[in-house]
């Protein structure tokens, strides 16, 4: 999808990034074995999937102000589903 976003000539470009919970950091080699999405390790003090209240595979959607918009969950919402892969890329694009 971030290939999609990145060939739209968007005014604010969309960046999408993943953010493991802390405590499972012996993950972060699979999570990222043949993938190239950013991939940020989130900390005990930083506490960021506690701040924005993220449930395991959630996407969290962030305006350009970095406030949280939506949150889309991809247990829920099978991306190999085209209808939903559609509604969190529209979910992107619309977010402000």
């Amino acid at each position: 999808m971030q290939s999609e976003l990145d060939d739209m000539d968007l005014e604010v470009p969309i960046a999408i990034l993943g953010i493991n919970e802390a405590g499972y950091e012996s993950y972060n080699e699979y999570m990222t074995s043949g993938r190239d999405i950013p991939w940020l390790q989130d900390t005990w003090t930083v506490d960021a999937w506690g701040a924005w209240e993220v449930t395991y595979r959630d996407v969290v959607i962030v305006d350009t102000s970095n406030n949280r918009h939506a949150v889309y969950n991809l247990t829920a919402h099978d991306l190999t589903d085209p209808d939903n892969y559609e509604t969190l890329k529209q979910m992107l694009l619309e977010t402000p």
